[in-house]
């Protein structure tokens, strides 16, 4: 089984668990995933099955769509509602309008500090661990991309706080939590993310998901490998074909003849089955992976 499944990953589930319940539903240990989602967060995880597992390192640059409940009136320490409340303020109205308008301030390329409760490590730690001894560590911004970001549903005023839903495209890396609590910022109040769903990761979407339980039942989809591949150049040249199954270097020229363009990524493959995958090295493309 080589291939690629798109799972909805409900709530309450770490994505580690989804990847063990998989493991056990389809009785194979070479099974990985494509950007973590948090407890909190459901949706789109995408799963690499058999050799497909190669492919990871080739997937994980693509961009992610998401909705989130933004709760503007309380923060807290993990930016979403799982951590503990640290400070909280009555909102009682505020203008459409400047919602609208501060979210259009966010697109584009920005700078962004990833929550102190996150995966990422500091001198060889994970973040998480800082938080959970208490140790103050600085956590140095990295620039992310916010390809579009809008307000998709009105407002609603709860347990006097306001909440709206928010729709973004975003590049690799970036924390929603994160851009929810920077929204609050920007307008100069708490704020925090009530909920999470990813709607898309690369060319796969929700409607294209199964839950743990339809693959339990044998229902869902195996995607082809070079269903993944899309964004990148793709050949099935036979003659570069033969100098990939060897694993054989060759030249930038020979692509260039063949497609008057010379990709940094290249994609090999026959009759809709992925040969190898090659990248660009001055003079001549190298083999990155090969499947044989």
């Amino acid at each position: 089984m080589d291939g690629i499944i798109i799972v909805n990953k409900e709530k309450n589930m770490t994505s580690h668990d989804v990847i063990s319940r998989l493991r056990k539903i389809l009785n194979t240990k070479k099974i990985g995933h494509i950007g973590t989602l948090d407890p909190l967060a459901e949706g789109v995880l995408v799963v690499c099955v058999g050799n497909a597992t190669k492919l990871v390192q080739f997937l994980e640059g693509y961009d992610k769509v998401y909705q989130a409940r933004v709760c503007i009136g309380k923060s807290s320490t993990t930016y979403d509602l799982e951590g503990k409340i640290v400070e909280q303020v009555k909102i009682s109205s505020i203008n459409e309008d400047e919602i609208d308008y501060c979210l259009e301030k966010f697109v584009g390329t920005l700078k962004q500090k990833p929550p102190i409760y996150s995966a990422i490590k500091i001198n060889g730690e994970k973040l998480y661990n800082y938080a959970r001894k208490n140790i103050e560590v600085e956590i140095p911004s990295r620039d992310v991309t916010i390809h579009s970001i809008k307000r998709i549903s009105s407002f609603s005023y709860e347990d006097d706080c306001l909440y709206f839903t928010i729709e973004a495209k975003v590049s690799k890396g970036t924390y929603i939590r994160s851009l929810c609590y920077d929204i609050g910022q920007s307008l100069n109040l708490p704020s925090l993310m009530a909920s999470l769903t990813r709607t898309a990761v690369g060319p796969f979407t929700l409607d294209q998901a199964f839950t743990l339980t339809d693959i339990e039942k044998g229902n869902y989809k195996l995607y082809n490998m070079l269903d993944t591949l899309s964004n990148y150049q793709m050949i099935e040249d036979e003659r570069i074909i033969h100098y990939a199954q060897n694993g054989r270097m060759f030249s930038v020229t020979m692509i260039d003849k063949l497609l008057n363009d010379m990709p940094k990524i290249l994609v090999i493959a026959k009759q809709r089955k992925l040969i190898a995958i090659y990248e660009k090295n001055d003079d001549f493309y190298k083999a990155v992976r090969v499947w044989n």
